[in-house]
């Protein structure tokens, strides 16, 4: 519950805001009342609490603090040193890993952190070795050729995007694409879901440097401990990705086998999705990786943000709590609710279901694209991400697939009925919705028609869920 106290902070920020762009303010103001409106369902997103925003709006965001704790190259970091510390010791103690970094800035920060550490790690120390060099300030620019041809063009094994992989596991366009030379496994044609034999099998013809596991589009748990077994064969590193799912990490839904942290050489999470931080990252390592970790800022990053690093303290304080399992195990449990919802009434899901956070509804069968079903549930006031499915035609633009998750209307305290009655109204939408066509009277993979009234009524109807479940109540602007 937002108090009163808490909404006068607010009204205050917003007025001081507006004495100098009052288009600012009003932007501002208008984005919470259409979070408040919406049937928020894209499974990167959740809402932090006003603790957390607040942290990020102080004077913590004016200093530069490149370096590490208690080794800056700027005077005056005290302050910094003190959240970042507290950062990475919610982190480590939160997920049981030996070492936390909290200075990316997001997701893509983090990986590439991982890809330089792993590479510092498994590649410039032997080399620095061999040529004789106590650290690269030593190298002749002769040492420095050997030194860069053997960083680049190493192998990297990841999911693909069509898969549930993420663009930065190997992605052509991305510079995961173009750091690597790099293969992609996918999901059995059949079940959609991943056959660690068929992984190992390209682990042992492609022999990795690099191993990725982890996905941002796919539906169903993974087995953590046997993609170490196949990285150990293969003598790769194995990096996790656990942006995705780190809240169900983090709440003890995925334990054992299924719980990253203890196999993976190197972990990388965001810190808002399902762990309902601010927007930023985190890299979890075993202690051997440390000081290349270490070493982000200024191998990748620029100077750290003190004020999201303090946001990152509070909301993995608030993580650590007992009632934030409750919250995950909730999460899981109305995934589960909504890909039922969605079956039972004759919907086709990727892998026939889910088991951690997300859905992935394909729309072909409504004969809609990813974006024009995406388009018109926007319409209705239900917000989603198209999203590919494996093999899709449609390619990575337009797709075939509805990416939906449930993290955020759990955060409102969406349970069961909640969700199985959003599976309800997303149907009726597609149902009612066929696909435009161009100027030239051609077939279009963006347009569409939603029918009359359609849009309206489904709004309606959730606006009755929404007003049972406010976002921030007690939260007052007027």
């Amino acid at each position: 519950m937002t108090d009163a106290r808490t909404s006068a902070i607010y009204r205050q920020a917003l007025e001081v805001i507006a004495e100098v762009e009052p288009r600012v303010a009003e932007a501002t103001r208008q984005e919470l009342a259409d979070q408040r409106g919406s049937l928020k369902l894209i499974a990167s997103e959740n809402y932090a609490s006003p603790a957390v925003l607040l942290t990020m709006g102080t004077w913590l965001s004016d200093k530069y603090a490149e370096g590490t704790v208690g080794h800056r190259f700027y005077a005056g970091c005290q302050n910094i040193d003190t959240v970042e510390a507290l950062a990475a010791e919610h982190a480590r103690e939160l997920f049981g890993a030996p070492y936390a970094y909290a200075q990316p800035h997001s997701g893509i920060d983090a990986n590439l952190v991982a890809f330089w550490s792993i590479l510092a790690h498994r590649i410039e120390g032997p080399t620095l070795a061999r040529l004789g060099a106590k650290n690269v300030n030593d190298l002749t620019e002769a040492d420095w050729e050997t030194l860069r041809g053997e960083l680049g063009n190493q192998r990297l094994l990841g999911m693909s995007l069509d898969a549930g992989g993420h663009l930065t596991h190997g992605f052509r366009p991305n510079i995961s694409g173009k750091m690597f030379h790099q293969q992609q496994y996918g999901t059995d044609p059949t079940t959609g879901l991943l056959d660690y034999d068929v992984v190992a099998a390209k682990a042992r013809e492609f022999r990795p440097l690099v191993l990725i596991a982890g996905y941002s589009a796919y539906p169903r748990r993974v087995d953590f401990a046997r993609m170490r077994e196949i990285a150990d064969e293969v003598g790769a590193t194995l990096m996790v990705d656990m942006a995705h799912f780190a809240g169900l990490v983090a709440g003890k839904v995925f334990t054992g086998d299924e719980d990253p942290v203890p196999f993976a050489h190197v972990t990388t999470t965001t810190t808002h999705k399902s762990l309902r931080g601010p927007r930023g990252g985190l890299v979890l390592a075993q202690e051997e990786y440390a000081p290349s970790v270490d070493r982000g800022c200024p191998m990748v990053l620029g100077g750290p943000l003190g004020h999201v690093m303090a946001a990152k303290a509070v909301a993995l304080a608030e993580a650590r709590r007992p009632e934030f399992r409750v919250y995950a195990q909730q999460v899981a449990d109305n995934a589960k609710s909504l890909a039922d919802g969605f079956l039972s009434r004759g919907a086709t899901l990727v892998t026939g279901g889910t088991d951690n956070h997300l859905v992935l509804l394909d729309v072909s069968s409504f004969g809609l694209t990813g974006r024009q079903a995406e388009s018109a549930l926007l319409d209705a006031g239900v917000v989603t991400n198209r999203n590919a499915v494996p093999a899709d035609p449609h390619g990575a633009w337009y797709t075939s697939g509805i990416r939906l998750g449930t993290p955020a209307l759990t955060t409102r305290g969406f349970g069961h009925d909640e969700f199985d009655r959003v599976a309800e109204l997303m149907i009726e939408v597609l149902r009612s919705t066929s696909p435009g066509t161009t100027s030239t009277g051609a077939p279009s993979k963006a347009t569409y028609r939603l029918a009359d009234g359609v849009a309206d009524r489904v709004r309606a109807a959730a606006a009755e869920m929404l007003d049972n479940h406010p976002l921030y109540p007690g939260l007052d602007l007027a």
